[in-house]
């Protein structure tokens, strides 16, 4: 006799433990007050500090930040890919945080994913959308840039992180000379390591680079500009550089930035001499190409979004 044994395994539904959400350990959100301008008509502050792979890994300190770039910070992605009311834009905050030191970048963005879902009742979708984008050549008469000088061993170029807002106003503390084009002399960015600054003055606004690459350019433009910038230039080498132009109607956090400036930086203090009479600066499109013989050409294409269907304008009290 043939005897067949069926072994049937069977599967116990258990009840499984849900982790809790992952929270910072103390939170303090408070609408930021405008700062004000020093002695010199001019605005400074504080960017952006600490969390994982600072030197202050337990705490983060986010002064005077618009909401879109909170947001772009909780969900790694760029200022274009948050879609949503303008005021995310303008709506600014100071943010204070702490955490374990050993939280992971995972685990801060979101714990700040979980912060903006508390105190501001945030609900997102995500979808694919057509949007411009751009693509940064070389005009028909050839780039106009200077190739950095050769760098010593020990010096470190530190990454452009791209997106980040640019600033209002800022330098070193202490007087600065002020050249003639109604602009500061500004010292050489990381102690002439290299990097790229953006200074802001009513209407006109400055990219300063020293040993910076075209991909470089590129992710600073994504930032103004609020599109993709892919480098289509072909340039391999690190460049020194300037760039003057008007941010009057970028699609970007640049344009409240620059009408901030231009309500903040009053008229002179008494006593101060007048500023230069400046000429008015040309629009980005036209700046690039005029100074750096590049050139930016539109196109379009699919971009993931982040799509805000509810959040509050103010935040519950802390």
């Amino acid at each position: 006799m043939r005897i067949w044994i069926m072994t049937v395994a069977t599967v116990l539904a258990c009840g499984q433990s849900v982790d809790p959400p992952l929270t910072f350990d103390a939170a303090s959100v408070k609408a930021a007050v405008p700062p004000t301008p020093n002695g010199r008509g001019m605005i400074m502050f504080a960017g952006p500090s600490g969390g994982p792979g600072t030197k202050d890994p337990g705490r983060i300190r986010y002064p005077f930040m618009s909401l879109k770039n909170i947001l772009t910070n909780a969900y790694d992605v760029k200022n274009f890919q948050i879609s949503g009311p303008a005021w995310l834009d303008t709506e600014r905050f100071d943010i204070e945080a702490t955490m374990p030191p050993e939280t992971t970048k995972e685990q801060f963005r979101a714990m700040l994913q979980n912060l903006l879902a508390e105190r501001f009742k945030l609900t997102i979708h995500r979808e694919t959308k057509e949007l411009p984008v751009y693509t940064l050549t070389v005009a028909k008469n050839g780039p106009k840039l200077t190739e950095s000088p050769p760098e010593s061993p020990k010096a470190e170029t530190p990454s452009d992180p791209g997106d980040r807002p640019p600033p209002l106003p800022i330098g070193p503390r202490g007087p600065l000379k002020m050249g003639p084009d109604g602009f500061p002399i500004m010292p050489s960015p990381n102690g002439g390591r290299g990097g790229m600054s953006t200074f802001m003055m009513p209407n006109r606004a400055r990219i300063n680079a020293q040993k910076q690459t075209m991909q470089d350019l590129a992710n600073r433009l994504t930032a103004v500009l609020n599109r993709p910038v892919t480098d289509a230039t072909g340039l391999t080498a690190k460049f020194d550089f300037t760039l003057t132009y008007s941010p009057e109607g970028l699609n970007s956090a640049m344009g409240p930035m620059a009408a901030m400036a231009s309500a903040l930086v009053g008229p002179p203090p008494p006593g101060a001499p007048a500023p230069p009479e400046m000429e008015s600066a040309p629009n980005l499109f036209s700046a690039i190409q005029s100074q750096l013989g590049l050139k930016l050409e539109p196109k379009k294409a699919p971009v993931d979004l982040i799509v805000i269907d509810h959040m509050e304008k103010a935040p519950t009290e802390n």
